[in-house]
């Protein structure tokens, strides 16, 4: 993914692990001298203070990778809480609408058993009516205590009647309505638990190349303590951590090129697995997405046939990401590759 800024290295890192070993090997005793003449002293006191001066130029350059470590560590950490806010936020969303749909559901419930108790009623009321019998008018008429009260007597009637159908249709149409809403929750509610997943293994895929990262810090930890003592060292550890370090360098570019699952990835799978998992992504906040991250401008400069990267095949992104990588000449565009070390 082209990102707006380039990201220190972490293989600055790497020099600043190996600075351990050398240190340890400082540790060793210098040979004792023996009783050559002030020639003999001289000569051993200059070898030492060539010495000396080789290893203080280690550890300033020490303290340098540990500037850049601090700045590696805060990024990776800004990436971690941004995809954990993103994670909470999708699980809060999750559990609202469970929630809502039991509600939904005790709500529906009983409402049909009281659709269930008023139609009992009004069955009751029409089976009344029924036995009965309709009354005579001349009855109606002899019963009522005048014009007015004949009046109130038809109009109660009327009511009655009117309220109970009301009563049973306000019933049904809430019921419907929360029918509805019930259905409109049970669609949502898968929809969500792909979508909180999807987050959740973004967020995962992050988190493992932080232990990574802190595994690195600790060994850097631990190289900051012994630096003074690192003062000490000889000429000869200095060429064994020279060593050291290339077989290490060696060790991370073999760890570059691995294939990673779902591959062959068009450039090195480390990268893919801080950028995206090695998981096909929709667009996160910034607009990237798919597997290499693209953001939309970046995307469209490539010559990208679909509006986001995720929509097209793996196999169009594999060719553009080929393109932008440019055999590692391009490997700036992605913040992850400082992460994991890989310029």
């Amino acid at each position: 993914m082209a990102r707006r800024r380039r990201q220190p290295r972490l293989l600055a890192i790497l020099l600043a692990t190996l600075t351990l070993p050398l240190v340890l090997w400082g540790l060793a005793p210098m040979p004792s001298q023996g009783a050559g003449g002030a020639g003999a002293l001289q000569q051993q006191v200059q070898q030492q203070r060539a010495k000396e001066h080789s290893l203080s130029s280690a550890a300033a350059r020490l303290g340098r990778l540990e500037q850049l470590a601090a700045r590696d560590v805060a990024v990776l950490q800004s990436r971690l809480s941004s995809a954990q806010q993103d994670l909470n936020s999708w699980q809060a969303r999750l559990a609202r609408t469970q929630a809502n749909l039991l509600a939904a559901r005790r709500h529906l419930i009983r409402l049909r058993a009281r659709l269930r108790r008023d139609r009992a009623v009004l069955a009751s009321v029409l089976l009344g009516a029924f036995q009965a019998g309709k009354p005579d008018l001349i009855d109606v008429v002899l019963g009522a205590h005048g014009f007015a009260d004949l009046l109130d007597r038809a109009d109660f009637f009327r009511t009655v009647q009117r309220r109970n159908a009301q009563i049973v249709g306000n019933v049904r149409s809430v019921r419907n309505a929360t029918h509805g809403q019930e259905t409109a929750l049970a669609t949502l509610l898968p929809r969500q638990q792909a979508a909180t997943a999807t987050v959740q293994r973004e967020r995962d895929a992050l988190a493992q190349v932080g232990v990574a990262l802190r595994a690195r810090q600790a060994a850097l930890a631990q190289a900051r303590a012994a630096r003074l003592a690192a003062l000490q060292n000889t000429v000869a550890s200095r060429r064994r951590a020279e060593r050291e370090l290339t077989r290490l360098e060696a060790q991370r570019r073999r760890a570059a090129a691995q294939v990673g699952p779902g591959g062959p990835w068009a450039i090195p799978w480390p990268i893919v697995q801080c950028e995206s998992g090695g998981q096909n992504l929709p667009p996160n906040s910034a607009g990237a997405s798919g597997y290499y991250q693209f953001l939309p401008a970046t995307w469209h400069g490539l010559g990208g046939s679909t509006p986001n990267a995720y929509q097209a095949s793996k196999a169009e992104q594999d060719r553009l990401a080929a393109r932008l990588w440019n055999g590692g000449a391009g490997a700036g565009n992605w913040v992850c590759a400082g992460l994991v070390g890989i310029r």
